[in-house]
């Protein structure tokens, strides 16, 4: 067996290692800088409790007016549980990040609070026309998540 047997390229089953680029640190965001961060990416993870379990979905979603907006369809478990919770609503968190694979540099923002499905048809209408979904089922069905708690840490170069 040969060197050149031994080194493969990065793939799914061999994940690239990071380039060192020296040590980093966390810096903690305050909450409105966090919020904003999550409104500048359109990808993050939902996460709720499904047969008392956690459950993690990937969504698309827009931040208006301090809320956190997505669609959705009629099967999804996010939807039994908001309607089961009604005007309560359910308690889910909302994590979305952008972080260099290369240099492990970027943030992360995690935003726990209420969801609740939108009823409202001219929100509704609004959102959907905001919102293209990123998947071939029909979403249908737009919930808004009020945070109550926004924490969120930034991954940086430490300073020379």
């Amino acid at each position: 067996m040969n060197d050149e047997s031994i080194r493969r390229p990065p793939t799914a089953q061999t994940p690239r290692r990071a380039v060192t680029t020296g040590p980093r640190r966390t810096l903690d965001l305050d909450p409105d800088e966090a919020l904003r961060l999550l409104g500048s990416t359109p990808l993050g993870r939902i996460v709720f409790t499904e047969k008392a379990l956690p459950a993690i979905r990937p969504v698309n979603h827009i931040v208006d007016d301090g809320q956190i907006v997505i669609r959705t369809h009629e099967g999804a478990a996010l939807v039994a549980h908001a309607r089961e919770a009604g005007d309560q609503g359910v308690v889910v968190a909302y994590e979305a990040d952008v972080i260099d694979l290369e240099t492990r540099l970027g943030w992360t923002v995690v935003a726990t609070g209420y969801c609740r499905i939108v009823t409202d048809p001219g929100d509704v209408t609004r959102y959907r026309a905001m919102i293209d979904p990123w998947s071939d089922q029909h979403m249908d069905y737009v919930v808004r998540i009020q945070p109550d708690l926004v924490t969120g840490v930034r991954l940086a170069p430490v300073p020379e």
